[in-house]
């Protein structure tokens, strides 16, 4: 998916274009995946608020914020949410960790995923620290639910350095397993179904660039 030049993030794309199990695909513009904001330079931020984001959903723990704080904490777009793991200064990921994430972080992940759903119309941003683990995750959810099939998902999470696609199919085989589907997963944490309703609606068109059969 496209590489977005943002001064000076180094792992910014825009999942536009990823196809839908009915044939459509992902809105241009409607969910950008970052690093985190600290390198950002004022040409960067004006990069964002021009590319049409109204949300930018932090996913880092307090303490990375507070060290490595976001220029655009003040703005009305942004709203920190911590995805994940125990907010101590660990900021190493335990491999195949994505089921533990799941299992153990059900209500933030919940909480991020709302954001997605409940933010004004326009692009969401999502980062956390170097935009591949609590990032990744929390985007292949929302994908998901938008109806792009677990393989693409996993393809367009391994375009990020060290990103094997196994860990993302096998999260999803966990989800399945065990909770029955991501959709089923998600609506036992909290979220309602109109909610995964309008993470479709806002992410997804047809072909031909209506809305896709899926948000209907």
């Amino acid at each position: 998916m496209p590489r977005l030049r943002w001064p000076d993030l180094r792992n910014a794309r825009d999942l536009g274009g990823l196809p839908t199990v009915d044939g459509g695909r992902i809105r241009e513009r409607a969910l950008i995946r970052t690093d985190n904001h600290g390198r950002l330079v004022p040409a960067g931020i004006d990069a964002i608020r021009s590319y049409g984001v109204t949300r930018v959903i932090d996913l880092r723990w307090g303490w990375e914020a507070a060290k490595y704080p976001s220029p655009l904490a003040g703005d009305e777009r942004y709203r920190l949410i911590p995805a994940c793991f125990d907010p101590t200064g660990d900021e190493e990921i335990p491999p195949d960790s994505y089921r533990l994430m799941a299992d153990t972080s059900r209500g933030r992940l919940a909480a991020a995923l709302t954001a997605v759903a409940e933010a004004p119309p326009g692009g969401v941003v999502l980062h956390c620290h170097a935009g591949r683990d609590r990032t990744g995750l929390v985007a292949a959810l929302a994908l998901h639910v938008a109806g792009v099939a677990v393989e693409s998902i996993a393809a367009d999470y391994a375009l990020t350095e060290n990103s094997p696609p196994e860990m993302m199919v096998n999260t999803f085989a966990h989800l399945q397993a065990r909770y029955g589907g991501v959709d089923e997963y998600l609506v036992g944490c909290g979220l309602a179904p109109g909610q995964l309703a309008g993470i479709r609606a806002r992410l997804t068109e047809a072909a031909g660039g209506s809305p896709s059969a899926l948000s209907r």
